[in-house]
């Protein structure tokens, strides 16, 4: 078969939050294995944190642009595993991508623009099927036979509406945390050119206003406003956690604080 989207050596990635040390990412590479042997499997992350989808969306949104065109990407974090959750692929600037249907795709659909989604038929999974292992019985197989050639259309029904978290973009001056990295930076979905000058970010009781171009022109200690590798504003501190300095994780409420006016001059 000649690949729908697809590289004469296919790709396949996979992010999930199943860690390394159970057997569960192993075997999905021999499912993979079986069915597309020439294609190279890439791991992105298998340490997201356990349940938390909106790690996986944006660890997803960070990474599949850096891949060839073609490239099929597998996503699970799945805590509606074995209940009524759709499982779904998606067709989205020129990449393929498998996943529940629970928002782990949010970051990438909402900035690919145009995207086709289909409900992944159980005919491309394996049987009989497991209620808490469709990583291996039902993402795994179809992303290895997409890579294989499964034409797109051939993968399902259309999905009209898939599940969207809409966190992407800050709205009336409120944001979240998209993702806190291993070193504890707070990833906003704030970026630069949404805060005037004097601006700073609300994150519970504490305002950051402090900036800088690295993390080595901050005082030590100190919390700061950087400009990341993403693209977004991050709240970070100097060879600490700034994450575990103000208790928050991907999904926390943050908001724009704007700079307190001096009061008026006397006449």
């Amino acid at each position: 078969m000649t690949p729908d989207v697809g590289a004469r050596c296919p790709v396949v990635t996979l992010t999930t939050d199943f860690g390394l040390s159970d057997h569960y990412v192993g075997v999905m590479k021999g499912v993979i294995a079986q069915t597309a042997p020439a294609a190279k499997v890439v791991d992105i992350t298998h340490s997201l944190p356990a349940f938390d989808i909106l790690e996986g969306a944006f660890a997803i949104s960070q990474s599949y642009g850096w891949f060839p065109r073609g490239t099929v990407h597998v996503i699970v974090v799945d805590p509606g595993v074995g209940s009524g959750r759709r499982a779904i692929a998606a067709r989205a600037r020129g990449n393929l991508f498998v996943a529940p249907d629970n928002g782990v795709l949010s970051h990438v659909l909402e900035s690919a623009g145009r995207f086709e989604i289909r409900e992944i038929d159980a005919r491309h999974g394996l049987s009989p099927m497991s209620r808490t292992f469709h990583g291996r019985d039902l993402f795994a197989p179809a992303a290895a036979r997409l890579a294989a050639g499964l034409p797109f259309r051939d993968v399902g029904p259309v999905v009209a509406q898939p599940v969207l978290l809409r966190l992407m973009e800050p709205s009336g001056g409120r944001g979240r945390v998209l993702h806190v990295d291993r070193f504890g930076n707070i990833v906003t979905n704030f970026r630069a050119e949404h805060l005037a000058d004097r601006d700073g970010l609300q994150i519970g009781s504490e305002r950051i206003s402090a900036r800088a171009d690295s993390y080595r022109q901050a005082p030590a200690g100190q919390l700061f406003l950087i400009e990341g590798s993403s693209g977004y504003l991050e709240v970070s501190v100097d060879r600490a956690s700034a994450a575990r300095t103000l208790g928050v994780r991907a999904g926390s409420a943050v908001r724009i604080s704007t700079a307190r006016r001096g009061p008026p001059s006397e006449s």
